[in-house]
This record gives structure tokens, C-alpha cells and sequence, in this order.
């Protein structure tokens, strides 16, 4: 499993709800401020990384995707290739 699915089944078991990995949970009302913190202790216990306090930008928290690359970058992972 990626980065990405682990992510998306994640979010789509704490949303109750199914979300791709360009969904904007926040938009689409699925999510608030408080789920925000859940999402981060999620990604900080899961992936061994720290959340600074810098890094708090809900844009990097929007989506699976954009969560997937802040991790990849936290981590120094190579970006998943895209299979067709």
C-alpha cells in the first residue's frame, strides 16, 4: 500500500465517508478544525515525522495528495510514480 491509499483509507474511515485522493474534505464540509488535528497526529504517528509548527498550513492538509507530498517531503521519500 502507498502513501496515498493509507492516507485516503484514513480519511475515508474517520469521515465515514469514501474520498479520493483530490477530494477537499475541508470544502465539502466533511471535516473542521478539530478533525485537523486528528488528520496531523495521524500523519505525525504513522509516517515517524514531526508537525511543526511551520508546517501548519492547512493547504498542505486539504487532500490525500497534498498530505502525500508533505510527507514525502518531511521524509525525503522519491514521489510515487503514477500507474496508468
Amino acid at each position: 500500500m502507498n502513501i496515498t491509499e493509507e492516507i485516503t483509507d484514513f480519511l475515508s474511515a474517520a469521515l465515514r465517508q469514501t474520498v479520493a485522493p483530490d477530494d477537499d474534505y475541508f470544502e465539502l464540509g466533511l471535516a473542521n478544525s478539530l478533525f485537523a488535528l486528528e488528520l496531523v497526529a495521524f500523519v505525525e504517528e504513522r509516517f515517524q515525522i514531526a508537525v511543526e509548527v511551520e508546517d501548519l498550513d492547512l493547504d498542505s492538509f486539504r487532500t490525500a495528495a497534498r498530505i502525500t507530498r508533505f510527507v514525502e517531503r518531511k521524509t525525503g521519500a522519491q514521489p510515487a510514480v503514477e500507474q496508468r
